[in-house]
């Protein structure tokens, strides 16, 4: 069990289950997957009401963790294992979906509000802090008509599909440049355009 300060906390959000896999809301958890095979860390233990991952990034110690509490109650988990493993939020990268932002737009920040997002409601509450850096991953606005939770529940199609996993890619690599360079050379090289 790694409790260094030195120890870093990637949190993807999303749904656990199948019913959710691929849906506009679970892009957090599939970046965290990319990180998991990237690096050789194993998404293998069930604790903290997460499944979690445990090894290195940039000769970092990394927790990977895919909250298992449903979106609107991220905020357990992540209280929890901030807790357990004694890292500061400070440590902690939080990639999640945002329609605020169009549909393939990445946008780094080192702290902020959730804006219209539950989990990252759920995290700021519990965690009494919304200082820990956040990687946001645009999804779009829902069309006209539409209710919010059928989009962000909804899966991507044709081209939006191919856009989207490009851009998770770059949720993957942006994370991994925070871990070894800091918060403002990700920014500088990611908050483009």
């Amino acid at each position: 069990m790694f409790r260094l300060k030195d120890l870093f906390v990637i949190v993807g959000l999303g749904n656990p289950g199948r019913r959710y896999e691929g849906t506009r809301h679970n892009v957090g958890f599939e970046t965290v997957e990319i990180l998991s095979k990237r690096h050789g860390i194993k998404l293998t233990k069930l604790r903290h009401k997460a499944i979690l991952g445990e090894g290195l990034i940039g000769g970092k110690k990394i927790i990977l963790v895919k909250p298992q509490t449903f979106m609107n109650l991220s905020g357990d988990s992540v209280w929890e294992i901030l807790q357990w493993y004694r890292v500061s939020q400070r440590n902690m990268i939080v990639v999640y979906d945002d329609v605020d932002l169009p549909l393939g737009k990445l946008r780094l920040r080192p702290r902020g509000s959730s804006g219209t997002h539950n989990g990252m409601k759920s995290v700021i509450y519990r965690i009494e802090s919304d200082e820990f850096f956040r990687i946001r991953i645009g999804i779009g606005s829902p069309p006209k008509g539409w209710e919010l939770s059928d989009y962000v529940l909804g899966k991507f199609h044709g081209a939006d599909k191919e856009m989207i996993a490009s851009t998770i890619i770059k949720a993957s690599d942006a994370a991994e440049e925070i871990i070894r360079s800091g918060i403002d050379s990700a920014m500088n090289k990611f908050n483009i355009g």
